[in-house]
């Protein structure tokens, strides 16, 4: 089964060893599942890992793991540009999801609109939490 994270469920895990978000990346480490993953987004997590909101919660070092153990999972490169969300910022998790063939994208964040569209060809769009209770 292959899996897309939002980056902000990522973050979510680093910053609180409890809850869904620190489950599922618990579950992929323990090879659950295939982590789909991109350059994008390992530049993502690297840029958004140094906003000032970030640095005081946020340790470099664990960041650092996480993207050397993310380098182990399905990294695509050469996205598409062809998504539409209401972040643009976002696409990109949509061409991740319909270039890796993901059975879920994850994702916490509600205003993007991500949530709201439900799914996208065969990937799933779901929260933390509704992942956490279907699969795992």
């Amino acid at each position: 089964m292959g899996v897309v994270l939002d980056t902000n469920i990522l973050f979510s895990a680093l910053i609180s060893p409890h809850g869904p978000p620190d489950a599922i990346y618990r579950a992929w480490r323990l090879a659950r599942f295939q982590l789909v993953n991109s350059n994008a987004q390992l530049d993502e997590i690297r840029r958004a890992s140094r906003y000032p909101k970030f640095q005081s919660i946020l340790q470099p070092a664990r960041v650092g793991v996480m993207v050397n153990n993310m380098q182990r999972a399905i990294v695509l490169e050469n996205l598409p540009d062809t998504f539409a969300t209401m972040d643009p910022d976002d696409a990109f998790l949509l061409a991740m999801a319909s270039m890796g063939q993901a059975d879920y994208l994850v994702t916490g964040d509600k205003r993007a609109g991500l949530l709201q569209r439900g799914h996208l060809e065969r990937t799933r769009i779901v929260t933390a939490a509704v992942f956490c209770a279907e699969v795992l």
